[in-house]
């Protein structure tokens, strides 16, 4: 029972963790970032791919890499929809969401 009694604690962490993040959530939903140009580009490519064939069975990593995948098309879409040119920069305000996606991503 020893083993179990951490997930009991784990389930209350995520409840608070929760209770955390709504507290933040209209706080911080948008975060101004600059991207290079190209990254940007790379981004809305992303966005405007248009994925052929369902999605099947899908070991966890394969679900990892698709939401990833996904985020990044998020922030294709955000600077389709309110990107700004700067010079060699775009300036968009992405949803913090994709901003922790991509910073897990980095590390």
């Amino acid at each position: 029972m020893g083993d179990r009694e951490q997930y009991l604690r784990y389930q209350q962490d995520r409840t608070v963790l929760g209770a955390i993040g709504a507290r933040l959530d209209p706080q911080v939903s948008r975060i101004r970032v600059r991207l290079p140009r190209s990254l940007a580009e790379l981004a809305v490519a992303a966005w405007n791919r248009e994925e052929l064939g369902g999605i099947g069975e899908e070991s966890r990593e394969e679900y990892e890499l698709r939401d990833d995948a996904a985020e990044l098309a998020l922030i294709g879409l955000a600077i389709s929809e309110r990107g700004v040119r700067d010079g060699e920069e775009v300036i968009v305000d992405v949803d913090v969401v994709q901003v922790a996606a991509a910073l897990r991503a980095a590390r």
